[in-house]
């Protein structure tokens, strides 16, 4: 598809959130940076539908939820930004869903979304629900809409509903992003990768255990997004050992339990029963940790908002930076990670239940600002402020709740986890624990200064590849992105129902060629081993260049056109698997070039600016705004160097849906 030479056309591959928010940020700044006169054509380039893409698609079963409050889920900037652009304000996923209740104002453009059972859902959606990933597709899709109405009449947007190939064209030429369903390549001056989180092929890990399967007639799944996974071939009463705790978990527990025909039913004292169909598999669950991630809150906070960051800002970053030594993330970074964490964690406390501590908050504070965190003295003054030992925070028993601990039985421990499973629902449901949401909001503040320590180059390689990839990023998702606890109840119950066993921490999975089952066990039950005919990964694949499902990823790395993040050092070697693009701007880096490609953007999940979700709680100054945001300004700058000629006329489409055979 040829454009006149009037004409910027800029193609994104990629149509779920990450565009989406770009698109927002074009238009935010397109008053200011682009010349009405001039013509922009964009296109994005996806198999779904724009606005939600694959993962926020709306063909998902009605089971899958969000593991955010309606009311912490938001596309657009606030008062918090810190952006160049400007700040346009919108609502969250709550605010929006109030209009269909009459509550609230109406955003335009308004419609009712088509599906019933949504329309229902939003309806009835209090702020602090946890929606279902459907209706957060629906939200989604408005804002989508809403981006576009934004847009200048002079920018026009097309879908073409296919997958990107291919791109070629030179560092100093126009691109040509080549569709799997058509000849003709678009023509772009510049192209932006954006296709978030991605498949992959199973490693060697997994290859050994498919073998088995495919020999003995069983079943097995590797790393798989759980929306996507083909379940049905699991029998009923049939034993499954899954590996994997998380979210992954959570989604496959709600599809083979209520997805197969069973249900809950509560109790007076809230207490879930399970009621079986008699379709479902018997569920063996183990994992690192043994233990499933932590419930998400469901208060708000009790005391002011704490101001953060404090001790982990950017002046904390800069400082460690110009020392210029190499740095090992949990001596030289941690502890400070740590106590930012600890501020959000007693600013709360001290704040929202002064009952519990004996000392004023200026005091602890002023103590506390001056301390290390790992120091005597800083445990010192805790144990005098904070009397009561479950107000304090201890990482490491956290990280592993089941260090040391083993039992005599496989019963005993069963028992021994649904009560700290309760425990911790009835934790994360009461307001009197709201230090825990204070630690929450300090614990996501980190991830907006991480990046900056990354692109210094001085963590060293082992450090990367073992604590920052990960321990953090385990850690993080451990405490803060766990399901909510309505889900954990339904754990419970399963568990009494029989339906899911626990196998323990550090869990070992083997096989036995004799029977054709495959094996699990685990120091936390010694001598208990447990049989099985169906082995599941249940955790997503991990990015990689090497193995990604996606075509045009994958073209690229092929040719030498794209590098994979390695870090080196005297004594170790990473290889991490992300796309490595420049820290600033995220130009992909060609080897071909020896630098950045002048002309192909790379963001989002795949890359190595490991930034969080493309959507993110209100009031919290998103780093993936800011990234979005200075990403458009860079977009506009360089599109509008590109408009050679006079314009010829204006557009007057606003957006179009284009399958691959029209043009």
């Amino acid at each position: 598809m040829s454009e006149p030479s009037s004409t910027a056309v800029l193609v994104i591959v990629g149509a779920g959130p990450r565009a989406t928010g770009l698109l927002e940020r074009i238009a935010a700044n397109a008053p200011e940076l682009w010349d009405g006169r001039d013509q922009l054509r964009i296109h994005l380039v996806d198999p779904h539908p724009p606005g939600p893409g694959r993962i926020w698609r709306a063909e998902q079963s009605p089971l899958l939820r969000m593991n955010s409050m309606a009311e912490d889920v938001t596309m657009f900037t606030d008062e918090s930004s810190t952006l160049d652009g400007p700040v346009r304000p919108g609502p969250s996923l709550a605010e929006w869903a109030a209009q269909f209740a009459g509550r609230g104002p109406r955003f335009e453009p308004f419609t009712e979304p088509a599906d019933p059972a949504v329309l229902a859902e939003l309806r009835t959606l209090r702020a602090t629900d946890f929606p279902t990933r459907r209706a957060q597709s629906a939200y989604l899709d408005w804002v989508f809409r809403r981006t576009l109405d934004e847009l200048p009449p002079t920018v026009t947007v097309t879908w073409h509903r296919t997958t990107a190939t291919a791109v070629t064209g030179p560092e100093d030429g126009p691109q040509h992003v080549h569709l799997a369903d058509r000849t003709t390549p678009l023509t772009a001056d510049l192209v932006v990768l954006a296709q978030g989180h991605l498949g992959s092929a199973p490693d060697a890990r997994h290859s050994a255990h498919a073998a088995f399967a495919r020999r003995h007639g069983r079943f097995h799944l590797p790393p798989e997004f759980t929306a996507d996974a083909d379940l049905s071939a699991l029998r009923p009463g049939e034993h499954v050992l899954v590996r994997g705790f998380g979210l992954a978990f959570v989604d496959l527990m709600a599809l083979l339990t209520e997805g197969r025909g069973g249900s809950f039913r509560g109790g007076r004292d809230g207490t879930l029963t399970y009621l079986p169909s008699g379709r479902e598999p018997v569920l063996h669950i183990g994992s690192r940790r043994g233990v499933p991630y932590h419930s998400k809150t469901n208060y708000r906070l009790q005391g002011p908002r704490p101001p953060l960051p404090r001790h982990f800002g950017a002046e904390a970053v800069d400082k460690l930076v110009a020392e210029g030594r190499p740095l090992d993330l949990r001596r030289d970074v941690w502890p400070l990670m740590a106590k930012e964490i600890g501020y959000g964690h007693y600013h709360e406390l001290f704040h929202a239940h002064p009952e519990r501590t004996v000392l004023s908050w200026q005091r602890f504070e002023a103590a506390y600002d001056r301390l290390d965190w790992y120091g005597v003295d800083m445990a010192a003054l805790v144990a005098t402020a904070v009397p009561d030992p479950a107000d304090r925070l201890d990482f490491e028993t956290l990280d592993r709740p089941l260090a040391g601990q083993a039992f005599p039985s496989a019963e005993a421990f069963q028992d021994h986890l649904r009560a700290t499973v309760a425990a911790d629902v009835a934790r994360r449901e009461d307001p009197e624990h709201s230090a825990d949401l204070g630690a929450f909001l300090a614990l996501l503040s980190l991830y907006g200064q991480l990046p900056r320590l990354v692109a210094s180059g001085l963590l060293t390689a082992r450090t990367v590849a073992e604590d920052l990839d990960g321990w953090w990023r385990g850690f993080f998702s451990f405490l803060a992105s766990g399901p909510p606890g309505f889900r954990l109840r339904q754990l419970l119950a399963l568990s009494r129902a029989g339906v899911v066993r626990f196998l323990g921490a550090d869990v070992r999975i083997g096989t036995d060629e004799s029977t054709g089952t495959f094996t699990a066990a685990s120091a936390t039950v010694p001598g208990h081993l447990t049989h099985a005919t169906a082995l599941i990964e249940a955790y997503l694949p991990e990015t990689s260049l090497a193995r990604t499902e996606d075509p045009l990823l994958r073209a690229l790395h092929q040719d030498g056109a794209l590098a994979e993040e390695v870090i080196s050092d005297p004594t170790h070697t990473h290889r991490s698997g992300l796309l490595t693009v420049t820290p600033a701007d995220g130009h992909v880096i060609d080897p071909s070039l020896g630098g950045p490609h002048p002309r192909r953007i790379a963001l989002g999940a795949p890359t190595n600016s490991r930034s969080v979700a493309a959507f993110a709680r209100p009031r919290t100054d998103a780093p993936a705004f800011r990234q979005n945001d200075a990403t458009a300004r860079a977009l506009l700058r360089a599109l509008r160097a590109s408009v050679l000629l006079p314009p010829t006329g204006r557009s007057r489409s606003r957006y179009r849906r284009e399958s691959a055979h029209m043009g």
